[in-house]
């Protein structure tokens, strides 16, 4: 009776916890849960940020993108994980010490008797040798050969990782550099742009009244009238085309500054001329620098490196294991004669299932490395496509500035002439206003032009894989003094373009 009480306090215990897990259900977020994580996200976003001083120059901008880009931080969080997985993965391979201790329990004796089997006479009534309560603790070493082998490899692959996440890194970064530089003189001359129109706009608006004034009281002719105000409007729809363009810029600047949309700033112009902005004069240099620094084909080497790694585990997997043990032990059991030993020994074990699946273990490997091989080939031929281009752009967008300058130069002539016909009534308030906004057009494509030449600057050292910021930049710093080194690296590249390829060459 007492036994069958026993068996059925045990499966009701049992069904308790079985029917316990088969409760938990999945549970969505509450209204509340959302919006709090919500406030905390959009309070946490520019969170920590120098607040901005003045004027914006372009140094700074991309000081500030460098330091505070969600996107630049993602890629140092996921070198900074890299890095630990490292270190996690050097703990593999030092030996396994565990240490354990127990407690066992019963509510009568852990007795039996024995049975001659010759006989069949029972030897001796019930014993036992063990006690109701015991206690036990051990503490043991061991290592297996074969597991610090695998581990030294994975260690290693590991190592690769990093590599790979700070290459990455690297990638972001100067992408993130190039949209400044972009962006930047975009915004600079949606800036510009703004201001002179807002000055424009009231003496458009009062010369549109006064030449649809003259037309209904005759004193002009209605096609004269209107053959103007036609020009006018499409001069201002120009400006508008030109002003949506340049607009957004702003926007995506503030963006990869991480200050918020509505944020507002002013930029200030550097000092540079676009006669500052030389490149390599040879091609075949820019090649071989890409060739040397472009992050994407570092990581496919760090892959490859990878890849043969793989295959080193594969073989070590096919080796029997060797694991040795030695332990210190302790039982509180009275009834032995010990209560505390030592025990050592050797294991040999052998998976004989690897040997059996290596060949296709094998030919993954090699597939891989077939892939990685061939990617390795086409990245090279884009990498030597997208230099070829850059520098094409960089070329053509030089000679569009040079033309959209000479252009503004005869239309800033040509409105000072007309200003000074102006000047002696010579000629209407009407065709003063219609050249000026010309020229403001001629400016604006101007600065349109000096921007993309910028961006293509800035896309020359990209197609090469030369980073936008010294190699030792402590991104930690202030924005001042990262702004400062970044000024230093782009000066001396203006300057002698030429040294910043030497320690490709001595490769």
């Amino acid at each position: 009776m007492a036994s069958r009480l026993k068996f059925q306090t045990t499966a009701i215990a049992l069904s308790v916890a079985v029917l316990a897990g088969c409760a938990i259900a999945p549970v969505p977020l509450t209204t509340e849960e959302i919006s709090l994580s919500s406030q905390e996200r959009l309070a946490l976003v520019t969170a920590d940020q120098e607040p901005v001083r003045g004027m914006i120059g372009l140094y700074e901008a991309m000081a500030r993108a460098l330091k505070y880009n969600l996107d630049h931080k993602v890629e140092m969080f996921q070198t900074t994980l890299s890095n630990t997985e490292l270190n996690l993965a050097r703990y593999d391979m030092l030996p396994d010490v565990v240490a354990k201790s127990g407690y066992d329990g019963r509510d009568n004796f852990n007795a039996s008797s024995s049975q001659n089997l010759l006989t069949g006479v029972q030897n001796f009534g019930a014993s036992t040798s063990r006690e109701k309560e015991v206690k036990t603790a051990d503490i043991q070493f061991s290592w297996h050969i074969l597991d610090f082998g695998l581990s030294y490899v994975r260690a290693r692959q590991a190592a690769d990782k990093v590599l790979i996440a700070t290459e990455m890194r690297r990638k972001v970064a100067n992408r993130i550099i190039e949209d400044v530089r972009t962006a930047f003189w975009r915004a600079l001359s949606a800036q510009h742009l703004i201001s002179k129109l807002n000055r424009l706009e009231g003496r458009t608006r009062a010369a549109l009244a006064n030449t649809r004034r003259l037309a209904a009281e005759k004193y002009t002719s209605p096609i004269t009238s209107l053959s103007y105000e036609r020009e006018l409007i499409e001069i201002k729809r120009t400006i508008q085309e030109l002003e949506r363009d340049l607009t957004i810029a702003k926007q995506q600047l503030a963006a990869l500054m991480n200050l918020p949309p509505d944020h507002r700033f002013r930029l200030k112009a550097p000092r540079s001329t676009y006669r500052s902005l030389r490149i390599p004069r040879q091609v075949d240099d820019m090649i071989w620098a890409a060739m040397q620094n472009r992050p994407e084909l570092r990581e496919l080497d760090y892959r490859l490196r990878i890849n043969i790694n793989d295959a080193h585990a594969a073989l070590l997997e096919l080796l029997p294991g060797l694991q040795v043990y030695a332990g210190a032990n302790f039982d509180s059991n009275d009834f032995l004669l010990n209560n505390d030993w030592v025990t050592w020994g050797a294991k040999a074990s052998w998976n004989l299932i690897k040997v059996v699946n290596y060949p296709a273990r094998r030919a993954v490997v090699d597939a891989r490395d077939g892939l990685l091989h061939q990617r390795a080939l086409a990245t090279t031929m884009a990498i030597m496509t997208q230099v070829h281009v850059a520098r094409v752009r960089f070329l053509h967008y030089r000679e569009e500035l040079g033309t959209a300058r000479e252009y503004l130069n005869v239309q800033n002539r040509l409105v000072h002439q007309i200003r000074a016909e102006a000047a002696v009534e010579r000629i209407g308030e009407q065709t003063v206003i219609r050249e000026e906004m010309n020229t403001l057009v001629a400016e604006v494509r101007r600065d349109i032009a000096y921007s993309n030449l910028q961006n293509a600057y800035a896309n020359i050292f990209a197609s090469m894989g030369l980073d936008g910021y010294w190699s030792e930049l402590d991104f930690d710093a202030s924005v001042d003094e990262l702004a400062g080194s970044l000024r230093s690296l782009w000066r001396h590249r203006a300057s002698d373009v030429t040294s910043s390829l030497a320690h490709v060459r001595t490769h």
